[in-house]
């Protein structure tokens, strides 16, 4: 608890990954991906309870090994590789505060695909969003200029074209305003954000930009990047 406001860490681990078969419980030096997660909320003594949202029950078990409350099996209508995230968070939330009978401020959804995550920025994303009374707060890295959208390229028909209307009038680095991208180390929002606004990401929306390296794995070269890293 920060000021008076309760906080739920929710972890959101669903069966049937396409890229990466269990690819929530694949082991990265001997620790199932979602026992990182697990070990940075507990070291976070603010966080007043967490759950993991799954609809599998081994994840569910396993996930219990690490500090992660387990109670409740995330229906299939919330499971498939294309629902957004809000749809799960709206019910593993629902579904804590029947369970503590009680309501949460403030939710953190911890990914278990971004194993490098450091306590700090979690620890900055509730931070600000409580003192500074945001909406939400992510964490976001800087993009590379040689992956800048103005400088990217699109097949159409095999033919080769510019993604970006500036495009032809790119020629140094220098003229590329900074763009970041969300990197999936935390994303902290208000109960208001969430179940009212229906929304991650409001117009009063803010965020950390973390220095560390981030992955968020996706594919098995991801996994043996993140294995060096760690």
């Amino acid at each position: 608890m920060i000021k008076n406001k309760k906080i739920i860490a929710i972890v959101l681990a669903r069966a049937g990954s396409k890229s990466v078969k269990n690819k929530n419980v694949h082991k990265i030096k001997g620790i199932p991906l979602i026992g990182y997660t697990g070990r940075i909320i507990k070291k976070i003594k603010f966080i007043d309870y967490s759950v993991v949202s799954t609809d599998s029950y081994k994840i569910g078990e396993i996930s219990k090994k690490f500090g992660l409350n387990f109670f409740f099996k995330r229906p299939k209508n919330l499971s498939g590789d294309r629902v957004p995230d809000i749809a799960p968070l709206r019910h593993a939330l629902i579904q804590a505060e029947r369970q503590k009978k009680m309501k949460f401020d403030i939710i953190l959804s911890l990914p278990p695909t971004s194993p490098l995550r450091e306590k700090k920025d979690v620890v900055d994303c509730v931070r600000k969003i409580v003192n500074k009374k945001f909406d939400s707060v992510w964490t976001i890295s800087k993009i590379d200029t040689k992956y800048h959208p103005e400088k990217q390229l699109k097949i159409n028909k095999n033919k080769l074209f510019y993604y970006h209307k500036n495009g032809p009038k790119v020629v140094a680095r220098q003229q590329l305003k900074d763009l970041y991208y969300r990197n999936g180390a935390a994303y902290a929002m208000t109960r208001n954000c969430l179940m009212n606004k229906k929304k991650l990401i409001t117009d009063n929306s803010s965020f950390v930009i973390t220095k560390s390296v981030q992955v968020s794995i996706d594919s098995y070269s991801d996994i043996t990047k993140v294995s060096k890293l760690i």
